[in-house]
């Protein structure tokens, strides 16, 4: 699987935020919105992936949580807003793949599947019981709460597939990015190099 360089204008961590920055962020939350606004499965949104893969390439951290929270802002915005308790977990939840990807270090492209099945898997977990705590549509007790996990098993199975769909798109064409750049270097320098006046003294 390709490597996932960090970008390599400034070293990763530096406090400045650049223009290359800002516009990735700019990107990955535009494609939130549409994704969510645009008809699509109950769940199918690329949100887990952006966060993770904001947080592989950005070289300010910190941005990585913009872009998730910025995108469901953004969409729940147009889409309208709910309870903000539920929101409030929902929010939560999915940043937690940009801190999973900070500190699992991520720089290969294979980490990016366990974290994004991980991501998927809490996602379901505590929003779901955020939304039988803090909602009427289930009785506030044990079978309450396994109603509304069954209920729930539908989104799940949309939001996995979402989740490796998007993360596929995003690091996949990442990397084929990466190998055509570095593709086109090599080539550049070979033709440098073939052109050059040789010495015979």
């Amino acid at each position: 699987m390709p490597a996932l360089s960090p970008n390599p204008i400034r070293p990763r961590g530096a406090g400045r935020i650049t223009g290359a920055d800002g516009l990735v962020v700019t990107l990955l939350v535009g494609l939130d919105v549409a994704a969510r606004v645009l008809p699509h499965a109950p769940d199918f949104t690329p949100v887990a992936a952006t966060a993770l893969f904001a947080a592989s390439v950005l070289r300010v951290r910190a941005l990585a949580l913009v872009v998730p929270v910025a995108g469901m802002a953004l969409g729940d915005a147009l889409l309208g807003f709910y309870d903000w308790r539920v929101m409030a977990v929902v929010y939560g939840t999915l940043a937690v793949p940009a801190c999973a990807a900070w500190s699992a270090r991520l720089r290969r492209t294979r980490l990016a599947l366990p974290l994004l099945v991980s991501s998927s898997l809490t996602f379901f977990l505590l929003t779901n019981l955020a939304v039988w705590a803090f909602s009427p549509l289930y009785a506030p007790d044990a079978a309450g709460l396994v109603k509304c996990y069954v209920a729930a098993l539908p989104f799940l199975k949309n939001m996995l597939v979402g989740d490796l769909f998007w993360g596929l798109v995003l690091f996949g064409g990442y990397g084929l990015a990466q190998n055509l750049r570095a593709s086109g270097a090599a080539s550049l320098t070979t033709v440098a190099a073939a052109g050059r006046p040789r010495a015979y003294s």
